[in-house]
């Protein structure tokens, strides 16, 4: 049986591979989404990769992974530094929810230092570009079997 899986992402994440592309990669959002579901599908996940820059619907999302019991890779953005109402949706999680940066916010500026999701995720993958999604499913993958 195919489990679903939500690939969640917050504001700017749309614009991959035009958006500082030493930061971020050349890779374009088209080619995340590409690469999400053809690992998921070979993990026996079917995802469903999505990008917002509403905070509210961001809560939403995370409100029906809840209520459906729906395991999350979660790319905040910028919400991930201060979105308590987004932080409080994800705290409801029923399922493993695996926070995923492209770069590693250590490495830049100081407002990026701090994570208000961190704390409710069951684990963050950081820094390894557009592999932190591919690590991230891995991760899920691995916490939905052991």
């Amino acid at each position: 049986m195919t489990r679903r899986v939500l690939v969640l992402n917050g504001p700017n994440l749309g614009r991959l591979g035009s958006r500082e592309p030493d930061v971020y990669g050349s890779t374009s959002y088209a080619g995340l989404v590409e690469q999400c579901t053809a690992l998921g599908a070979e993990l026996g996940f079917e995802v469903e990769v999505r990008e917002t820059n509403d905070e509210g619907e961001m809560i939403r999302w995370l409100h029906e992974a809840a209520d459906g019991s729906i395991p999350v890779v979660l790319n905040p953005g910028a919400f991930t530094h201060y979105s308590y109402g987004m932080r409080d949706a994800a705290a409801q999680r029923t399922a493993p929810l695996i926070e995923v940066h492209i770069s590693n916010p250590y490495t830049r500026e100081e407002f990026r230092h701090t994570s208000v999701v961190a704390a409710v995720a069951t684990g963050t993958v950081a820094g390894f570009g557009l592999g932190s999604y591919r690590l991230a499913l891995r991760a899920l993958a691995a916490e939905l079997t052991g």
